[in-house]
């Protein structure tokens, strides 16, 4: 939805002759490029320009060659304002100022100590910019108050202060409008940054929590269907009817699995596409404490599972999934206890096992616990995970009810 109402924001993050954003938030980089078309179109206003207004000041040394190679040069150098700003800007300032002794018209010469300054500015150039500014109306003025008696045109008079403080006043006036410039293009280069990160930090998460998915619907799954294989095998020869027995609850527990690995898998499906079936939740507890039946672990529950929204339900459940696996991967009990209590605002999610714990290894990455802290953390919530002081091992989770996304 955001990018189809991209067009009515086009100037919130920047012109648009500086080009369109990359799928990063970047731009692509147009320093490597000569700006042609904007010198020669500034090039060309310059010249005619200058010519118009040389008629309007009989009194100054009439355009020549000289005069147009000097209005030439000046443009040409805004060639390279991009690559080498301080140099373009030291150089119009130094070219406008000979132009200008020469006694040639007054005119838009100006204009390219303006793009040469607005461009050293923006670049970050600061100093440079000012200094180059700053040496062209210092130049102006001991031309126009002082040495203007030994430079053309003959019979110049002296210019007054009121002049050169408009001029100045001028070139205070580019200055604070580069400097606008500078400031507005940080803010453009920062929010840019901004969105990219934000981007990569959706990304990441949405990464976390396929992983914390998937580990959790594997984990469970593979820990039963580990189990399972291990009795089928030990009473292949002795017990036909319960290895059956086994390899229908390895069936069923594969199949299960993979349906929830589609679910999990249908989020990376195209934006905006709704996911087919309801996330799981702790109405299908029942479900969990079956499978725990069929690896041969007795699961009591106490409480009744509460209303909860979607996140928090989904966390819960996944919650109780994980303690269980681990109990049947790690614990030499049989019996375990889940127990619900749901205080309107908090949820309080206990499961506890008689131990002792065992060196067995079902398959487990070690990543259960992480995943359960970061599924309590992304709520708001808790989890306290240890043995207990009788031997057993017990799994504490704290969870708010509505988190804010919910509200």
């Amino acid at each position: 939805m955001e990018e189809q109402h991209a067009p009515s924001h086009w100037w919130r993050y920047g012109p648009p002759w500086r080009g369109a954003p990359d799928d990063d938030g970047t731009r692509p980089d147009r320093a490597r490029r000569l700006p042609w078309r904007s010198t020669v179109l500034l090039t060309a206003f310059v010249l005619i320009g200058t010519n118009f207004a040389a008629h309007s000041q009989p009194h100054r040394v009439p355009l020549d060659g000289y005069a147009r190679v000097l209005l030439l040069i000046a443009c040409v150098l805004l060639l390279w304002r991009q690559r080498h700003p301080v140099a373009v800007a030291f150089g119009t300032a130094a070219v406008t100022l000979a132009y200008l002794a020469a006694g040639y018209p007054f005119g838009p010469v100006f204009l390219t100590v303006a793009v040469s300054c607005f461009s050293a500015v923006v670049a970050g150039h600061r100093p440079a910019a000012w200094a180059s500014v700053g040496l062209l109306w210092t130049g102006h003025a001991l031309v126009a108050l002082w040495l203007y008696r030994w430079l053309p045109p003959s019979g110049d008079k002296s210019a007054g202060l009121t002049q050169e403080v408009v001029i100045a006043t001028w070139v205070l006036v580019i200055v604070a409008l580069s400097e606008l410039a500078r400031v507005r293009r940080e803010q453009w280069a920062r929010e840019r940054a901004d969105r990219a990160l934000a981007a990569r930090r959706r990304a990441d998460e949405e990464r976390l929590r396929i992983a914390r998915e998937l580990h959790d619907v594997l984990a469970h799954s593979i820990s039963v269907i580990n189990v399972q294989a291990g009795m089928g095998l030990a009473l292949l020869d002795s017990d036909p009817e319960q290895a059956r027995a086994a390899l229908t609850t390895i069936k069923a527990a594969s199949k299960e699995a993979l349906g929830e690995v589609r679910q999990v898998l249908d989020t990376l499906r195209a934006t905006g596409a709704a996911p087919r079936t309801p996330a799981p939740g702790l109405d299908r507890l029942p479900e969990l404490v079956e499978q725990a039946a069929a690896a041969g672990l007795t699961v009591e529950v106490e409480g009744e599972p509460p209303q909860l929204p979607p996140g928090a339900d989904l966390a819960a459940f996944r919650i109780v999934q994980e303690a269980l696996t681990n109990v049947v991967r790690h614990s030499g009990s049989r019996h375990a206890r889940v127990r619900l209590a749901h205080d309107g605002h908090t949820l309080r999610l206990r499961v506890d096992d008689d131990g002792p714990a065992t060196d067995a290894d079902a398959g487990g990455s070690g990543n259960g616990l992480a995943g359960m802290r970061e599924r309590a953390a992304a709520l708001g919530g808790t989890i306290e995970a240890g043995p207990r002081a009788d031997g057993g091992f017990r799994v504490l989770a704290v969870l708010p009810s509505h988190t804010r996304e919910d509200q």
